[in-house]
């Protein structure tokens, strides 16, 4: 049994598999850091100085009472908020790596399309040398079965 095991942990696509998962999350780490520290304060400013990650609505005060002014002393006071704002990072965030997605995806099909054009459509008879179709299962200048 673990001889099984280590042959599927050996696979390439296994390896592979575990290597996108790590630029994944590499990738939305990157993308979190972009959203929170590049996009937003801009965002921010244009809605007159409001920080995203500081906008939620308390549902129940703790035990020092509010108004609180960030959501971290919220938090600190265990009132129970709906942080809104951190939501809308999180959308925004899921957007960018949705578009970065559809364009990988879309440079990929681009070349699979590439490479299915420049297939060729001949080959070369291995008995006469001539050129004959790819499908084809004889040859039809020496008769020779390919």
């Amino acid at each position: 049994m673990l001889k099984e095991f280590k042959e599927f942990a050996l696979k390439g696509s296994l390896v592979d598999m575990a290597v996108g998962i790590i630029i994944g999350i590499a990738f939305g780490a990157i993308v979190n850091s972009l959203v929170n520290d590049i996009i937003m304060p801009p965002v921010g400013l244009l809605f007159g100085n409001v920080d995203f990650a500081n906008m939620f609505v308390v549902l129940r005060e703790g035990a020092a009472a509010g108004p609180y002014l960030s959501l971290d002393a919220a938090r600190e006071a265990g009132a129970v908020t709906l942080n809104y704002g951190i939501f809308v990072n999180t959308i925004i965030s899921f957007i960018i790596i949705a578009l970065v997605l559809f364009f990988i995806i879309k440079a990929i099909n681009r070349l699979k399309k590439n490479e299915e054009l420049s297939a060729p459509e001949t080959r070369e008879c291995p008995y006469c040398f001539t050129n004959i179709s790819v499908k084809a299962t004889r040859c039809p200048n020496c008769t020779s079965e390919l």
